[in-house]
């Protein structure tokens, strides 16, 4: 005959077990949702990127002309884009940004790059500037108004 105290042990691991089990299967089925949410958002995200992209380079700006004369204009960024496309005077913007270390003002671009900042008409076309690179995808402007390196 077996012992009542060694089944009652046994019964008892066995609840324990059964209970583990049970909240290992819930967790499993937590993941694998979850899981699934991820790999939808994904295709989402590739899809929507896809879009913006081919957005992107149907709306990039071709060469302008003034007078006759070719203008070069800023072009998007993309992920082939190089900064030597941009014109010599938006390079050394990006890279007053870049060496700042953090958010610049419009100010302190002008002042690293020997801008008269005190005259607000000097001080305008470079911030049109820092603006046109934002738009165009090479900075970012945060909500007070700083630029910053996009990330």
């Amino acid at each position: 005959m077996l012992d009542p105290e060694l089944l009652e042990r046994i019964t008892a691991r066995r609840v324990e077990l059964d209970d583990l089990a049970a909240q290992l299967t819930e967790q499993l089925a937590r993941v694998r949702s979850e899981r699934d949410e991820l790999a939808v958002a994904e295709r989402v995200l590739e899809r929507v990127s896809e879009e913006i992209a081919g957005e992107r380079a149907s709306a990039s700006p071709a060469p302008g002309q003034v007078a006759g004369r070719a203008v070069m204009l800023v072009p998007h960024r993309g992920p082939e884009t190089q900064e030597t496309v941009l014109p010599p005077d938006y390079q050394c913007i990006l890279t007053v940004v870049r060496q700042a270390g953090g958010p610049v003002t419009a100010r302190q671009v002008g002042e690293t790059l020997g801008v008269d900042v005190s005259v607000k008409s000097k001080l305008e076309p470079l911030r049109g500037k820092l603006i046109r690179l934002t738009d165009r995808g090479w900075l970012r402007k945060q909500p007070d108004g700083r630029f910053t390196n996009r990330l």
